[in-house]
């Protein structure tokens, strides 16, 4: 029976894990059986290789669903990479307060963007950069390479630099149909006895025996 707590999930594999397992910040959330390979560095050196910028004093959280599946050298960039815009410098003066001899705040260096929400079933390519406040929704694909700086629909191809809709992955009765079972919600073993037809693709027989 699958088992989401485990940190390699295959025997003799130590590129491949189940990233969860590898998280200790408490301001990022990895939801059960969302793989995470590394062919270059550690997988499990995910928060110091692959989360940039994330500074506490922002508050900021990534969250990733279920079930997804996120390449090597995959990188989400938080907050602390957005200088203020509303400045008359992108310097970040409060960042150095010490050195300028300044009572500027911390958190006025920067322009909040809010949480990145990565959804379940979701596939991010090699090397694609998610940037701060993105929501990437269920079921969609983001190719390698991307640059991810808007919201992705459900179910929605993506790629280039910045990332547009390539095209949907299904039709929107059947996207809407499958947000409706949210299958990655399911326990594991539910899943595993509509394996068959998820796997071959089968969306009519899944549709009707889920």
């Amino acid at each position: 029976m699958p088992n989401a707590n485990r940190m390699y999930p295959r025997s003799g594999d130590t590129n491949s894990i189940y990233l969860k397992n590898a998280i200790t910040d408490p301001a990022i959330e990895v939801g059960d059986f969302t793989v995470y390979n590394d062919f270059v560095n550690d997988p499990r050196d995910f928060e110091k290789n692959n989360i940039l910028y994330h500074y506490p004093i922002n508050h900021d959280r990534l969250i990733i669903g279920k079930c997804g599946s996120i390449a090597c050298g995959a990188r989400f960039i938080m907050n602390g990479a957005n200088h203020a815009m509303s400045s008359l410098s992108t310097f970040v003066f409060p960042l150095f307060a010490d050195d300028w001899s300044t009572q500027l705040q911390m958190q006025d260096s920067w322009e909040n963007k809010g949480d990145t929400v990565i959804g379940s079933d979701v596939w991010i390519g090699y090397e694609a950069v998610i940037l701060p406040g993105v929501q990437i929704r269920h079921g969609a694909i983001v190719t390698s390479r991307a640059l991810v700086s808007k919201d992705i629909e459900p179910f929605t191809i993506v790629g280039g630099i910045a990332a547009k809709p390539i095209k949907k992955r299904f039709d929107e009765k059947t996207i809407d149909k499958l947000l409706e079972i949210s299958w990655w919600d399911w326990p594991a073993e539910k899943v595993q006895k509509h394996l068959e037809d998820i796997t071959s693709g089968n969306i009519d027989a899944f549709m009707k025996n889920a």
